[in-house]
């Protein structure tokens, strides 16, 4: 199964509905990029929610700097205090679907 790409903020209620669920492939991930099942009712969502459409790489990237950005953070917390990284792994990059 394809998936299409994109970034759209989530607005809250009303964003994604069962129904959406239930229609196509969604997942949300850092940086505010979604992973839509390639279908026309996914292509209507991002439609509906004035989505921006990122090729694969374009959408990797972003999520890759977010997560080196909450890294960084995470390096300085864990810096200054040790004992939460016992309960608290460092956050892992990870390949989009």
């Amino acid at each position: 199964m394809a998936n299409l790409y994109c970034t759209a903020t989530n607005t809250g209620k009303g964003f994604f509905t069962r129904q959406d669920r239930y229609d196509f492939f969604l997942s949300g991930h850092l940086g505010d990029v979604w992973v839509v099942g390639d279908k026309p009712t996914g292509s209507a969502w991002i439609s509906r929610n004035s989505g921006t459409s990122k090729t694969k790489a374009e959408a990797q990237a972003i999520v890759d700097g977010k997560m080196e950005e909450a890294q960084v953070v995470y390096d300085a917390e864990t810096a200054e205090h040790p004992e939460n990284a016992i309960d608290h792994p460092r956050p892992a990059k990870y390949i989009l679907p």
